[in-house]
């Protein structure tokens, strides 16, 4: 099962009441996404040790996959007003990446002061890099997302404290 198919099903525990979805698929592989009380869903993969030949074992694997947490800005002592946070949000659904190349720099860190049209991000959605750009002037406050994890359509990437 891919990473779109397991989205997917997080999506589908998330939208509706669903406590939690256990999937198992031939040869032990498991998946199981659990919604928490505070809404949180995760989701779990594992695979069972299965003799392959007589004393040979397939080593357990397990990852553990949670929702970023949204985060408010950094506090800098100083109050901004809420009408000059703008929150750049991803018009897609896909995998989020801070810079254009594995080894390159990210096209933007906190405290960075953007201008309107100048590169934030990429989100690669079906093998298509989409360049996701600033709509607004001012200085990045927050990133809210790890570089490689997938983000949702509307989710919260930056937020940005406008001039």
């Amino acid at each position: 099962m891919g990473t779109r198919e397991i989205i997917e099903l997080v999506k589908i525990v998330e939208s509706h009441d669903i406590d939690e979805i256990e999937i198992k698929k031939w040869f032990g592989t498991t998946i199981r996404i659990t919604k928490r009380k505070n809404g949180a869903v995760s989701a779990a993969i594992s695979q069972e040790s299965i003799p392959r030949q007589v004393g040979a074992e397939v080593p357990v694997k397990s990852l553990e996959a949670k929702p970023e947490p949204k985060e408010a800005p950094q506090d800098t002592g100083v109050e901004v007003p809420p009408d000059k946070l703008y929150e750049v949000k991803s018009p897609i659904v896909g995998t989020f990446y801070r810079a254009p190349a594995p080894d390159a720099d990210p096209y933007v860190k906190v405290g960075d002061h953007v201008s309107i049209g100048q590169p934030l991000c990429i989100i690669e959605a079906m093998k298509i890099m989409n360049v996701i750009e600033s709509d607004v002037s001012g200085t990045i406050k927050k990133v809210l997302v790890e570089n490689a994890q997938p983000v949702e359509y509307n989710q919260t990437l930056f937020i940005i404290e406008k001039d």
